[in-house]
Formats: structure tokens, sequence, C-alpha cells
């Protein structure tokens, strides 16, 4: 059962949201989410929490917490959009296309080469989200000839 007043219910409260009971739930099933889901999960979750929760409160709640940018939504390739609690730390995204899993990761190497290429070409960075589709090495086909490593 989820008990725990969510950040994201903090940053509602901070931005003068109304906080009716459903949202509430919707708010913590989403803080509590270790992946990334779409509204159809967040629907399953939260009507095991509240049976009186209709999947148009959950697409309407999503909507609004994204209006106001407390969550973000990705669009990982798989034809849902997908969803997760807005984080004060910066990360990236490597979906695997076998399993749809979405694993984080952050390369302070990476931040570094994005921030040199803009600066190069006459630019400050400000923003950018990157994510890496895979697939697992064992999928790879066989081949006789070495990829090329640069």
């Amino acid at each position: 059962m989820i008990s725990k007043t969510s950040l994201i219910e903090a940053l509602c409260a901070a931005k003068g949201m109304r906080m009716t009971e459903q949202r509430r739930v919707i708010a913590r099933v989403l803080a509590e989410a270790e992946d990334h889901p779409d509204v159809e999960e967040l629907y399953r979750r939260a009507v095991a929490v509240d049976e009186h929760i209709s999947i148009s409160t959950v697409y309407r709640t999503v909507k609004l917490f994204e209006d106001a940018g407390i969550i973000e939504r990705h669009d990982f390739r798989d034809g849902r959009s997908r969803y997760e609690q807005r984080s004060e730390f910066h990360h990236d995204h490597l979906i695997n296309l076998r399993t749809g899993d979405v694993l984080e990761f952050q390369s302070d190497e990476i931040e570094a080469l994005q921030r040199e290429i803009a600066r190069k070409l006459g630019y400050r960075l400000v923003d950018h989200r990157l994510e890496l589709y895979c697939l697992p090495l064992e999928d790879a086909p066989a081949s006789s000839t070495p990829p090329a490593i640069t």
C-alpha cells in the first residue's frame, strides 16, 4: 500500500495544485515507480490502491503533472508515452529494444563531450536528452569480419 508523501505531491502543493485523493494515489504510484510506466500501467497500479480511479482520471492527471513540469514524458519508440518523476539530477536512457527495459545512466564524459561539441559549433548547451537504442550483445549477428573500432 502506498502511504508516504511523494515529491510529486510536494511539487503539486508548491504550485498550488488541488490534490484530490485520486491524484494523490497517482502521484504516489508515479513517485514509487522504479521503471518508466505508461498510462495503462499507472492505471493498473493505481486501481490496485483505489478501485474507483478511472483510466480517464489517470490520463488527465498525468497530463496535468506533465504540463506543470512535475513529470517527464518519454517516447522510447515503442508506441506509448512513458513517464517518470522529474529528477534534479540529469540522466540519460539506454533502451533495450528486445525487452523494452530502460536503463538510466549518467556519464561525465558524455556530458563534457556534448558541451564541447556545442561550443565548437558556436553554441552553449542549455539542455539535451540522450536515448540509446540497443540490442544485447548476444543478439549481434554472426559475421566473419570483425566490426571496425575507431
